[in-house]
C-alpha cells in the first residue's frame, strides 16, 4: 500500500467525524486540515519532479498551479493516514510517487492510447503533406480558376440572351422559337463547359476525395478512441459496484466534459476503495499561481465541481453516509424580511442573508413566496431584480405588472442607482477605481462565473474605499452592469481588486455570512416620477 501516507503529526486525541464531508460544500475537518498541512510541507521541500507553480514568480507566463487534494483514511485495523493526489497531469506524467494514481492512465505508454495517438498522428501528416503538396495545390487552383471562367462566360450568355429578349419585347418583336433556341443553345453551352473541364475536375477530385477519406478515418478514429477512452474509467463504490463515464454520462443533457474523472476526488475514492480503505474526509486545495479565468488561489480550499465531480461522486459515494448539505441547513433558519416602505404600487425590502429572491429547484422558500402569500392580490412577477442568496439588503417589490415593467425599464436603461457594501479580506493599495471584466457562468462548476474575454458579457463595477480595518477592507461597491455574482467575482479575481469578500464560500473562505450588502437604491417612482432614495445601513 504504497501510496497510503502515515501522519507525522499527533492525532490521537482528534475525534474522528461522524458522516463523509458534503463534497460540493463544506469545511474541510480538523483531521483534513492537518493532512493538507503536512502536504503542502512536502510540496514546498520535495525534489521527486520539477513543475514551475509560479508561487516566486508569479508574473512568469509559463507557469502554472495545480489543484491538489487529500483523502484522510483508516485501514480496517483502524490505523489513520491519508492519500495525496493531483487533478490531471502533474510535470507533463500522470503517476508520481507520492500520488494515487489516475483512475485510468491515459498516458500507459502500454496502453491502447499511445498507439492509436500514433496513428493519429501519422494520419494528420499524411494530411498535411497531401493538402501542401504541389500537384494538389496546382490541380486546386487550376480546376477553381477555371470554374470561375466558365461561370463568368454561362453569365455573360444569360445577359446577352436576356437583352436581346427585352429589345424584342420592347419592339413586339416576341418569337417564341427564337426563345426555345436560345434556352436550348444555354443547355448545350453549359454542357459545352461542363466537358472541357471534365478532365480538371477529375485531377482535382482523385486528390480531394483521398485527402477526405483520410480525414473521414481520423475522425472514426478519434471518436472510437474517445469512446474506448470513456468505457476505461471505470468507478468503483464502497459496495464494489463498478460503472463508467459512459453510463454516468447517459442522461446528462451535456457532452461528457473534458478531464471528467481526473480531478481529485475521484481518484483519491478510487484508490481507497481498490485498497480496502474506509474514507473518512477530505479537502482539496489550489496551490500556485491563479487562473486567469475561474478564481483559485494559493492555499484556499475548494470543493469539488458540480460539472465534473457530481455525477462521478453520486455513484462513489453511494452507500457512506453523507453529511448535509450546509446550504440547505442555513436556508430551513427561519429569516424575516423588513419592509422599509410600502405604498399601493410598490414595496422596499431588506431581504436577509441566506435567503433566495427567487424559488429554486430545491428550496422553494423564497422573497418571492413570501410576498406572494402577504399580497395574494399582487399581479406581475412582484421580485423586480434579484440579490444572490448571500447577499442581504435593499430589493424593489412591484404590486403590479405595469408597475413591474416601469421599473424594469430604469433597470434595463442603467437609470437607477445602487450602491453595496462589502469587507474585503485584504488590504486594498488604492482607494477608488473601476473594474471591466466580462464574465460567463463556469459550465463545469455552476453556479459559479469566470472571467472571459471570448464569451463572457460585459461587466462594470465601480468601487471606493470607506476605512480599513486591521488586515481588512471596508468598501463601496457601484454595478454599472448587473451581472451574476459579479462583485464577488470583480472582488476576488487576480485582474479585479485580488482579494475576496469576507465570507464567500464561492470565491474566498467561509465566515458566519458573506460580508455583502445592498445599502442604498436610488430610482423614478413609476407614479409620481419624483425621485426616491432608500437606505439600509449594512449590519457590518
Amino acid at each position: 500500500m504504497t501510496k497510503f501516507i502515515s501522519f507525522s503529526s499527533d492525532i490521537s486525541n482528534i475525534e474522528l467525524p461522524k458522516k463523509f464531508d458534503y463534497p460540493y460544500n463544506y469545511s474541510p475537518h480538523t483531521l483534513a486540515k492537518i493532512a493538507t498541512k503536512e502536504l503542502q510541507e512536502y510540496l514546498s521541500s520535495q525534489t521527486d519532479f520539477t513543475h514551475n507553480f509560479g508561487i516566486k514568480n508569479p508574473d512568469d507566463e509559463n507557469t502554472l498551479g495545480k489543484m491538489f487534494g487529500i483523502l484522510v483514511v483508516q485501514q480496517q485495523d483502524g490505523i489513520l493516514g491519508y492519500l495525496a493526489a493531483f487533478s490531471g497531469k502533474l510535470a507533463e506524467t500522470t503517476q508520481h510517487k507520492h500520488f494515487v494514481p489516475p483512475v485510468f492512465d491515459v498516458l500507459d505508454i502500454n496502453g491502447f492510447y499511445p498507439k492509436t495517438e500514433e496513428q493519429l498522428n501519422t494520419l494528420n501528416s499524411e494530411i498535411t503533406l497531401l493538402e501542401n503538396s504541389t500537384e494538389f495545390k496546382k490541380a486546386e487552383k487550376i480546376y477553381q480558376r477555371t470554374q470561375k471562367i466558365h461561370e463568368k462566360l454561362l453569365s455573360e450568355e444569360q445577359t446577352k440572351i436576356k437583352q436581346r429578349r427585352k429589345l424584342r419585347k420592347e419592339s413586339a418583336q416576341q418569337n417564341n422559337q427564337l426563345n426555345i433556341n436560345e434556352e436550348f443553345y444555354l443547355r448545350e453551352y453549359e454542357v459545352y463547359l461542363l466537358d472541357k473541364i471534365e478532365p480538371l475536375k477529375k485531377a482535382y477530385f482523385q486528390l480531394k476525395n483521398k485527402i477526405d477519406q483520410l480525414k473521414e478515418q481520423r475522425a472514426n478514429l478519434s471518436a472510437w478512441a474517445q469512446q474506448e477512452i470513456f468505457k476505461q474509467y471505470q468507478f468503483l463504490n464502497v459496495e464494489n459496484k463498478t460503472t463508467n463515464l459512459l453510463t454516468i454520462f447517459k442522461d446528462s443533457t451535456q457532452n461528457i466534459p473534458a478531464g471528467a474523472g481526473d480531478c481529485c476526488a475521484p481518484k483519491l475514492l478510487q484508490y481507497a476503495f481498490k485498497h480496502q480503505l474506509k474514507p473518512v474526509c477530505m479537502a482539496e486545495f489550489w496551490w500556485g499561481k491563479p487562473l486567469k479565468t475561474s478564481i483559485r488561489k494559493h492555499q484556499y480550499f475548494y470543493p469539488a465541481c458540480t460539472g465534473k465531480c457530481k455525477p462521478i461522486l453520486t455513484h462513489m459515494l453511494e452507500g457512506i453516509p453523507i453529511d448535509e448539505n450546509p446550504l440547505e441547513a442555513q436556508l430551513k433558519e427561519e429569516k424575516e424580511i423588513e419592509i422599509l416602505y410600502e405604498d399601493a404600487d410598490l414595496l422596499v425590502i431588506n431581504k436577509p442573508h441566506d435567503l433566495l429572491s427567487v424559488a429554486g429547484k430545491e428550496i422553494k422558500d423564497s422573497v418571492y413566496s413570501r410576498i406572494q402569500k402577504l399580497y395574494p392580490n399582487a399581479t406581475g412577477p412582484l421580485v423586480v431584480h434579484r440579490l444572490d442568496m448571500s447577499t442581504s439588503g435593499i430589493l424593489l417589490i412591484a404590486k403590479s405588472e405595469a408597475i413591474y415593467k416601469a421599473l424594469q425599464a430604469q433597470f434595463i436603461n442603467k437609470t437607477i442607482q445602487k450602491r453595496y457594501v462589502a469587507l474585503l479580506d485584504g488590504v486594498l493599495k488604492e482607494g477608488e477605481g473601476k473594474i471591466d471584466l466580462p464574465l460567463r457562468v463556469d459550465l463545469n462548476d455552476r453556479p459559479k462565473q469566470l472571467v472571459c474575454y471570448e464569451h463572457g458579457k460585459k461587466a462594470l463595477t465601480q468601487w471606493e474605499t470607506i476605512e480599513a480595518i486591521g488586515t481588512k477592507t471596508k468598501v463601496y461597491f457601484y454595478p454599472i452592469t448587473g451581472r451574476t455574482h459579479q462583485l464577488r467575482v470583480h472582488a476576488a479575481h487576480q485582474l479585479g481588486l485580488n482579494t475576496s469578500i469576507v465570507g464567500d464560500d464561492l470565491y474566498g473562505k467561509k465566515s458566519d455570512r458573506l460580508y455583502l450588502h445592498a445599502e442604498k437604491i436610488t430610482f423614478k417612482h413609476p407614479t409620481s416620477k419624483i425621485e426616491v432614495s432608500f437606505t439600509a445601513p449594512a449590519p457590518f
